[in-house]
């Protein structure tokens, strides 16, 4: 278990373009904030699940839940207030919509910290934010950047004072083949391609 890192689950909740709360779809019985949430239990002793706004009739299994420190800024709201609420010196963000998080590639990635500010993984289709490892000397780039209404969390990655370590995909492979630790749910397309796999690991 990594003690020095939170996990932190961001689930602000707005799912556009699922058209419905896609943090509660369920799969084989469970939710994808629950899927989430297992997986976080088997890495972390420390977890904080971050929601835009208040949330009834979900079980938070004792862990802090807490509620954007700067509304209506996105994920990065998101990210601020999990570093803010978080006990430890570095972060572990992932969305709730990630129902392969593969908890063999979120150890790596624990383990590449070399001084760096932020630890993400870069892929094919580019920077992976929301699965990535943030330390508190993002919190006030991260406040200035939403004071400033610039709310693309890649921008960070460019940021003259943060020291970013990049993992490309390359390092990801063995322990992920198809990097669907990275793969997440937008759509009911993508939620029905992923519930076809969970139902049927055997494809993965």
């Amino acid at each position: 278990m990594i003690e020095d890192v939170t996990g932190v689950l961001i689930a602000g909740g707005k799912s556009r373009r699922m058209g419905q709360d896609k943090r509660f779809l369920k799969v084989d019985g469970r939710s994808l904030i629950d899927r989430t949430v297992d997986v976080l239990e088997k890495v972390f002793t420390s977890i904080v699940i971050a929601f835009a706004e208040p949330l009834e009739h979900w079980n938070a299994r004792g862990h802090r839940v807490v509620f954007d420190a700067l509304p209506d800024c996105g994920s990065l709201g998101g990210l601020y207030t999990g570093l803010v609420a978080s006990p430890r010196p570095w972060i572990f963000a992932v969305a709730c919509d990630m129902p392969f998080l593969n908890p063999a590639v979120v150890r790596y990635m624990a383990g590449l910290d070399d001084g760096s500010d932020i630890v993400a993984a870069k892929l094919a289709s580019g920077h992976q934010p929301m699965h990535a490892f943030y330390s508190r000397r993002c919190v006030p780039i991260f406040e200035r950047m939403a004071k400033q209404r610039r709310l693309k969390i890649q921008d960070v990655f460019s940021h003259p004072d943060l020291r970013v370590k990049i993992v490309p995909e390359s390092e990801l492979t063995a322990l992920d083949p198809k990097l669907l630790s990275f793969r997440n749910i937008n759509t009911p397309e993508d939620f029905d391609s992923a519930a076809a796999l969970l139902r049927n690991p055997f494809e993965r």
